[in-house]
């Protein structure tokens, strides 16, 4: 009997070396396509041209991209491209960090919701209830705004981005961004026309958010956030310590500006940590798109629980994001995404509410948006994603 399971476990491990080999090789296959499949049309042209990544990165003079692909929610494969600084010429590995920029935002959206799902906020009272060292200053008409408004880009609050400082510059305190005082090079942060009236993306609006945050939780932004969202979805790759710590500046790829030449000291800091501050790499990027969807599949939630999640992903005010997210398509079509330009990097994340499938692509060179768009066509192709492209 012993020597009759020994056998079936035996066979069993066998069986499954074999499906791991083909689905490999099947992963090859892709990879493959993926890199030389991409589409190109310049200048407006009428006509596509094929190109591969490579020459692509060389067109576009983006030195490293760092691409994560996930099917049936989960990682089917990473791979990295090119160089992470063009004056060292160090190539770009898999645990390269990258600035995420604006994809920093759904990720804070989580660490929000998590504290509304446990009472400790709330989406649609007056932020100023929830604040406490500073005060949204109000509006002339009397406007106010609320969490839910902040999330969705639908409070209409100024700065809608942030250009960060160069390493070697004075950091600004969250509070000085928030009224605008130097160091801060924007200006104050304040609401511009009537709430929940129309789509204003605003970086401010979630720095307002970061403060809520720290006011709620008692201690530094990079801290709460590895405390409610990087911990329990084992993103050990992730930081949104600005600076960087110096421990990890071996590991961070260089931004590269137009030209392909690196950034003047590396890359620019992002004290403004909520709208554009998260350091990470594609594979933590992509547990939280896989976290999303299992727990909708009715996995139990790491951060925030399905309910919540279906809040997040349900269109607000102008039918372009949820809270956090922008979305596209309705139902089993719909896809949560969000992309992020700091200088001198540019990345993407999708991924689908309902079909498992998604992407996450990095890059460390100011025209990488051109270049991740081509990539994402050729992934969509080569897997035959359905839903609006």
């Amino acid at each position: 009997m012993y020597r009759m399971i020994a056998f079936c476990v035996m066979a069993t491990l066998a069986t499954s070396a074999a499906v791991s080999v083909e689905a490999s090789k099947e992963n090859e296959a892709r990879i493959e396509r993926i890199e030389r499949g991409l589409r190109v049309r310049e200048n407006d042209a009428a006509k596509e041209r094929e190109s591969s990544i490579s020459k692509e990165m060389k067109r576009l003079k983006v030195p490293g991209v760092s691409i994560a692909v996930i099917e049936n929610s989960a990682i089917a494969w990473t791979k990295v491209y090119g160089v992470a600084d063009a004056a060292t010429k160090s190539p770009v590995a898999a645990e390269s960090l990258f600035q995420a920029a604006s994809i920093s935002k759904p990720v804070t959206a989580l660490a929000a919701l998590h504290l509304a799902q446990e009472g400790k906020l709330s989406l649609d009272a007056n932020i100023n209830d929830a604040l406490t060292s500073w005060k949204l200053p109000p509006h002339s008409a009397g406007y106010t705004a609320t969490l839910r408004q902040l999330l969705s880009h639908t409070a209409e609050i100024t700065v809608s981005g942030f250009p960060g400082v160069s390493t070697s510059a004075p950091v600004a305190t969250t509070l000085e961004i928030l009224n605008g005082t130097p160091p801060a090079i924007t200006k104050p942060i304040v609401i511009d026309i009537e709430p929940n009236t129309q789509f204003k993306y605003s970086g401010g609006g979630y720095t307002i958010v970061q403060q809520t945050l720290m006011d709620k939780m008692q201690m530094p932004f990079p801290q709460l956030m590895r405390a409610l969202v990087l911990d329990p979805l084992e993103m050990r790759e992730s930081t949104f310590e600005q600076p960087l710590p110096t421990a990890l500046d071996a590991r961070a790829v260089a931004a590269h500006d137009f030209d392909g030449s690196p950034v003047p000291g590396r890359w620019n800091v992002y004290a403004e940590q909520a709208a554009a501050g998260l350091w990470t790499t594609p594979s933590d990027l992509a547990k939280v798109a896989i976290e999303v969807q299992k727990t909708l599949e009715g996995a139990q939630g790491k951060v925030v629980s399905k309910e919540t999640l279906e809040a997040m992903l349900t269109k607000q005010t102008g039918g372009r994001t949820g809270l956090g997210f922008f979305l596209e398509g309705e139902g089993d079509t719909m896809r949560f995404a969000h992309s992020g330009g700091n200088r001198g990097f540019t990345c993407l994340l999708v991924a689908s509410k309902t079909r498992g499938f998604g992407a996450v692509i990095m890059t460390n060179g100011a025209k990488g948006d051109v270049l991740y768009r081509e990539i994402l066509a050729a992934i969509e192709n080569e897997y035959r994603w359905d839903g609006p492209k």
